[in-house]
């Protein structure tokens, strides 16, 4: 079956929120139907603990860290995907940023 749109989820720190909106506006994500810039965003607590030879934004190597974060949901079309997450990459600070691409049975369009 082909999908014709996916969802992304971001994680992220709420302070980098709006260099993503930017981001995901300049590659057209969340657009939907005659609207534009659509996306949802909810507080969440991030666990992750960083290995040996990592450099962390957040925490320290060997110690789990618990952080808030926000996670950003948006949409976008499925031919657009590989440009959308290195749009994300490119503005997150994150060394291995959680980008969790899920393809949609249907939207609302």
């Amino acid at each position: 079956m082909e999908f014709s749109y996916c969802k992304l989820e971001i994680f992220i720190p709420e302070s980098h929120l709006a260099p993503l909106r930017q981001a995901l506006q300049a590659v057209d994500a969340g657009h939907i139907g005659r609207y534009d810039c659509c996306l949802s965003y909810s507080p969440v607590t991030g666990c992750w603990r960083p290995l040996e030879g990592t450099v962390p934004y957040l925490g320290t190597p060997g110690e789990i860290s618990e952080e808030p974060e926000l996670k950003v949901e948006v949409t976008c079309r499925t031919e657009q995907v590989d440009e959308t997450v290195a749009a994300v990459k490119r503005v997150h600070p994150y060394e291995e940023p959680v980008i969790n691409v899920i393809p949609l049975y249907r939207t609302g369009v």
